[in-house]
């Protein structure tokens, strides 16, 4: 292209910061670029399950404005409302913008009320409100137990929740946070999901895992128990079961943030892609990577790696060279437990089944690892310092050395405490 492209990001969360950021990594002054963001900080949100258990929601946040100016990136701190994909312009709720490229980056968001009663009398986790909201019916159980009365927590994971990850962090968490209390005992800690497998998303391996720590603490699990609706003290499921509680917790199903009109979007609103580019079906100049697309499995990571592809194909066709990234799958994840952490990298792959159109590359051994062991959570921790740290400074996650640093690092780690 003969003038500079005018590329607009929209979102703040992991797919958009890293879209914008690898953009400016890859183009450099061949782009006008522009993040528009409904916040003007970054939230980490992996590590807002450590809120119940103590942690300040705000040492989670990182400024965006730094980052910005730092990369010579206009920062709008507004929502876009609606979308021109022939005119090319977004519409912002004060101002509009034209684009020559168009990110869309809106992520997800929960719907508690596809489950009768599930808003109103469980704790559904997402939010650093709701997670500081558990930390308070965490400390009142503590306190009833303390006191000598038995307590009854469960956890729910409902139909259209495909990562669920969070909540087996938090049981675990929560089984090794009261167990230094000395009030486990009186707690009874009841898993109940939808999924045929434990963590299902990611394969039969973390199956095997998550089964053998709900043994192993006295956490009764059960599976493919599908909430139906809930009530006051208690959780009823297809099928006619009941599980009984004083506090209940859970996931709730998700939808797409947003939705804007002229984009082609599935029935829970994610816009449809191509999958290696993360190009909008249809459209020529717009991308959408991370929980607004259509991938169905959403993760900060596998977010991370769709928005590195759109960067990367829009820097090669304003650039007049060809891509060198394409979205290939692979979940990472450190899942924390507080005395322990369970390390899994899964390869993923699409299965052209629309029933179930992603599926674990089990036979990829070479990808394929799980561990547990204590010194993963010093992974957990540096994972939480680098992330932050690199979006502070305006870098994306993968690129440069201190990428290559954190790779090696993991990769070494991986192959002593997991296979």
């Amino acid at each position: 292209m003969s003038a500079r492209a005018t590329v607009v990001v929209l979102g703040g969360g992991f797919g958009g910061l890293e879209a914008a950021f690898y953009l400016r990594y890859k183009a450099q002054s061949a782009i006008d670029l522009t993040l528009i963001s409904e916040q003007d900080h970054f939230l980490f949100k992996p590590n807002t399950i450590y809120i119940p258990f103590g942690e300040h929601p705000d040492k989670l946040k990182v400024p965006l404005s730094g980052a910005a100016r730092r990369k010579n990136i206009e920062l709008i701190v507004s929502r876009a409302i609606e979308i021109e994909p022939a005119a090319r312009k977004v519409h912002l709720a004060d101002t509009t913008l034209d684009f020559d490229y168009l990110v869309v980056a809106t992520g997800a968001q929960m719907r508690p009320g596809e489950v009768p009663g599930l808003a109103e009398n469980a704790v559904t986790v997402w939010t650093p409100a709701e997670m500081l909201r558990l930390r308070q019916e965490l400390g009142r159980l503590t306190e009833q137990a303390a006191g000598g009365m038995d307590r009854r927590l469960l956890f729910v994971v409902p139909p259209n929740n495909r990562c669920s990850g969070p909540l087996y962090e938090l049981a675990l968490m929560t089984d090794t946070w009261l167990r230094r209390r000395g009030v486990r005992e009186r707690i009874d800690i009841t898993w109940t999901t939808y999924e045929t497998g434990y963590i299902q998303a990611f394969g039969p391996r973390l199956n095997t895992v998550v089964t053998r720590e709900f043994e192993e603490r006295g956490i009764h699990g059960f599976k493919d128990l599908a909430v139906s609706h809930v009530e006051p003290g208690a959780a009823y499921y297809r099928g006619g079961q009941m599980r009984p509680f004083d506090v209940l917790v859970a996931f709730p199903p998700y939808i797409a943030k947003e939705n804007y009109g002229g984009l082609p979007g599935d029935d829970r609103g994610f816009i449809q892609v191509e999958a290696e580019s993360r190009r909008v079906k249809g459209q020529e100049r717009i991308f959408a990577v991370g929980d607004a697309a259509d991938f169905p499995i959403k993760q900060a990571f596998l977010a991370l790696l769709q928005a590195d592809a759109a960067a990367d194909h829009i820097a090669a066709e304003v650039m007049g060279g060809a891509p060198a990234l394409d979205y290939e799958p692979m979940s990472m994840c450190v899942m924390e437990e507080l005395n322990r952490a369970t390390f899994a990298q899964v390869p993923l792959k699409y299965t052209g089944d629309p029933l179930k159109p992603v599926g674990v590359a089990t036979d990829d051994p070479e990808h394929y690892k799980v561990g547990v062991s204590p010194l993963w959570r010093v992974g957990k921790k540096v994972l939480g310092l680098y992330a932050p740290w690199r979006f502070g400074r305006g870098e994306p996650f993968h690129a440069g050395f201190a990428w290559e640093a954190m790779d090696l690092g993991l990769r070494v780690m991986s192959r002593l405490m997991a296979d």
